[in-house]
């Protein structure tokens, strides 16, 4: 496999190291910057931003008391969560109830090794870049399915059932529909993909209208959105979950630092699906004037709003409906996508 990664050559390079210690110096400091940029923004989303927004759908008035916008609710979250005992039910299946927690936030950071941020800030571009995320994103169910198994719960066995009911059925049509965009784009690297968005598509008015495949293939794009909701678990697919049915789910025997691993890897998870939505039909970090990397961030952060809003104004499915929609609907439209891209690409080529 071919890798080309363009930020440890550059941390490498500033460091003045080279081989293979620069390397491996090079990767791991790229990887402690990418990896902290994410726990940041995670730190922001979890206990601040989604209250902010959440509220504001609601018409209330969200965190406010402690810190300028009640931003210092992150410090005190994080200190209240962090000092709470750890409290471990008796039954447990103690190495697995253990990793459990480390192994769903592992696979989002994971996933971001492939995804293109902005000039020069990619970990790695291997060939392969679309399903090392695609792969990466899965470990989670795993993860999730440790925890159900576990805890010695039915409750949190339901759930973790529950999400790989979710992940059969909609992991499918998102890559499938993720294939369309391969098709189109003829390569499963990150940055050729993205590379190939840049392209006019069109001019209006003397502003030119970039290829990204969000104009291109629309249908596929709003498939890919949905899919990806379900994937990350938000309404109306927070199956996995679903508080007024099965309390908190997978994580209910979870408390302290281990229930903080395990939000820290929902959102995170959110925010990867951000990502490679944003670098499949947006352009990746692609924009005007601004900067690749802030156009990026906007991106996701505009798919972490959508998120929010799909949870606070949709109405959660039954499980039968579910699956229905994913099975019936959701899998053949997207294999009908499919096809049609490639006898259109077909065609034009």
């Amino acid at each position: 496999m071919s890798l080309q990664a363009v930020l440890p050559d550059t941390v490498s390079g500033l460091l003045g190291l080279e081989g293979v210690l620069g390397d491996v110096v090079g990767g791991l400091v790229g990887a402690f910057l990418v990896a902290n940029i994410m726990l940041i923004m995670t730190a922001f989303a979890g206990p601040w931003a989604k209250r902010k927004i959440t509220a504001a759908f609601g018409d209330r008035i969200a965190v406010n008391r402690i810190g300028p916008f009640g931003l210092l609710t992150i410090v005190t979250d994080a200190v209240r969560l962090l000092s709470k005992e750890l409290i471990v039910p008796e039954g447990v299946d103690r190495p697995a109830w253990d990793l459990a927690p480390m192994v769903i936030p592992f696979s989002a950071l994971l996933g971001f090794a492939v995804i293109p941020m902005g000039n020069g800030i990619q970990l790695a571009d291997p060939e392969t870049g679309l399903a090392f995320a695609f792969a990466a994103a899965s470990i989670a169910s795993l993860g999730i399915v440790m925890t159900g198994y576990a805890s010695n719960n039915k409750f949190s066995l339901i759930g973790a059932l529950r999400a790989v009911a979710a992940n059969i059925a909609y992991e499918i049509p998102l890559v499938v529909t993720a294939a369309s965009v391969v098709i189109f784009a003829g390569s499963l690297r990150m940055s050729e993909i993205v590379a190939v968005q840049a392209e006019p598509l069109l001019s209006v008015a003397g502003v030119t209208i970039p290829t990204w495949f969000a104009f291109v293939n629309p249908f596929a794009f709003a498939l890919f959105v949905i899919a990806n909701l379900a994937e990350v678990g938000r309404n109306p697919f927070d199956i996995p979950e679903a508080p007024t049915e099965i309390v908190a789910g997978y994580q209910t025997e979870y408390s302290s630092v281990y229930f903080v691993l395990i939000y820290l890897g929902e959102f995170i998870h959110i925010f990867l699906g951000g990502a490679i939505a944003a670098t499949l039909f947006l352009g990746g970090p692609a924009g005007p004037v601004l900067p690749g990397f802030v156009w990026f961030t906007i991106k996701i952060w505009a798919f972490f709003l959508f998120t929010q809003w799909a949870r606070s104004a949709v109405p959660r499915l039954r499980v039968d409906q579910f699956l229905e929609i994913g099975w019936k609907g959701m899998l053949v439209l997207s294999f009908a996508n499919l096809v049609l891209t490639a006898i259109i690409v077909g065609v034009i080529a």
